[in-house]
């Protein structure tokens, strides 16, 4: 079975191809600068890279165009686009009635569009690229992989924010988490590794990106996680402020004369390690400015760790101890001193990371000592697989 996984951002779409037999990616790639003239596609397949300057005017041209290569006579994968057998969709909000991954129809299409309000950015692209690809591959059945559905096991004293109820009653706000394809993949391949059932496991999986989480996994089961209602929440990110004295949002607004709509900007694309830093939205030029005596670099990069450390020991509460800490997402994986820092803050539970096999990037290893109460681990993410997998599960059952 060849599976298509799909994942639309706003102006972006990124892409693979797997063979469901072996796992093995046959082609990838994204599509930039979607609906401009300037618009460019990323290809990768039998062993070569290409950028072709190619104009998209919107999600649909750009998958047209995408199916095109996978028959290029250059970089053929397949011969017919008749070899897919399925779509998978990666979809960021999924709301309260989307609980698992679910085949695609127009009712489905319809709840995505009713969160979108939560992730306007995504969910939009989403329902962009699904009806995108109906019309190239009508008849292909098509699965929803949602980034909330992993967190609905989380129990109701959780999610329930500490404010007047009737706002969950009307407008649903509560906690839905994000990234739960990415802890949902780490903690079931680390189960893997250590060859155990994940009912015996409590995982703390910390996916550490340009947006970053953490999940308290229970018996293979999210049972507590850092972002909330949207993934502005939980701990400071790039750009983005993660947890908040409510009262500083409304205090600065009220100070600058803001609207609703310019405050939330400035949380999410203004603040985090950048707006501490004063920097560049990159961890690595922040971190790497941070061993230059810039205090503020310092600040953030401090925050940071502290943040995420403080996270995993409230989770240890949750779930009454835990038997390893997993690193994840593009800072996980790669930034060494990072990961060190925030198991340094963990040594009163018996962290204890082994420095020297902690010096790789993103490999899949085990990183700290034989006598560290708690294991760390580093595993690379695959949340395309994992959608891959749940497409595969969903339409084998039909």
């Amino acid at each position: 079975m060849k599976i298509l996984v799909l994942n639309c951002g706003s102006s972006s779409l990124k892409y693979q191809l797997i063979n469901m037999e072996n796992d093995e990616v046959i082609a990838s790639g994204k599509y930039e600068r979607i609906g401009e003239k300037e618009s460019f596609i990323t290809h990768k397949a039998c062993g070569k890279k290409v950028k072709m300057e190619h104009t998209a005017l919107d999600h649909n041209e750009a998958i047209e165009f995408t199916l095109e290569q996978f028959t290029n006579p250059e970089y053929k994968v397949i011969d017919s686009l008749k070899e897919i057998n399925a779509v998978g969709h990666r979809i960021v909000h999924g709301g309260e009635k989307m609980k698992d991954s679910v085949v695609v129809d127009d009712s489905v299409v319809e709840e995505i569009r009713k969160c979108a309000e939560l992730a306007p950015l995504h969910n939009i692209a989403a329902i962009m690229g699904i009806e995108a690809a109906k019309k190239s591959m009508p008849g292909v059945p098509m699965v929803c992989v949602f980034d909330t559905a992993f967190h609905q096991t989380i129990s109701k004293d959780k999610y329930i924010y500490p404010i007047p109820y009737k706002y969950y009653e009307k407008y649903g706000i509560r906690k839905y988490g994000a990234h739960g394809t990415s802890h949902m993949y780490v903690s079931r391949r680390l189960a893997e590794i250590e060859k155990k059932d994940p009912k015996d496991l409590k995982i703390v999986t910390c996916h550490l990106g340009q947006g970053s989480s953490i999940c308290a996994v229970d018996g293979g089961k999210s049972i507590d996680t850092s972002m909330g209602l949207t993934p502005l929440g939980g701990i400071p990110m790039v750009t983005r402020s993660g947890d908040l004295d409510p009262s500083v949002v409304t205090y600065i607004m009220k100070k600058e004369n803001l609207t609703p709509d310019e405050m939330e900007n400035i949380l999410n694309k203004e603040s985090g390690v950048m707006g501490v830093s004063g920097l560049a939205p990159d961890f690595r030029v922040i971190e790497a400015e941070s061993y230059n005596d810039n205090e503020r670099a310092y600040l953030a990069m401090e925050i940071f760790k502290y943040s995420i450390a403080s996270y995993i020991a409230k989770y240890a509460v949750a779930m009454n101890g835990i038997d390893a800490i997993v690193f994840t997402g593009g800072v996980g994986e790669n930034q060494i001193n990072i990961r060190r820092g925030i198991c340094e803050q963990l040594k009163f539970m018996g962290v204890n990371i082994d420095v020297e096999a902690n010096n790789m990037r993103g490999e899949e290893k085990k990183v700290s000592k034989p006598d560290s109460k708690v294991e760390v681990w580093v595993i690379p993410t695959n949340e395309e697989l994992m959608i891959a997998k749940e497409t595969q599960r969903l339409v084998s059952s039909k």
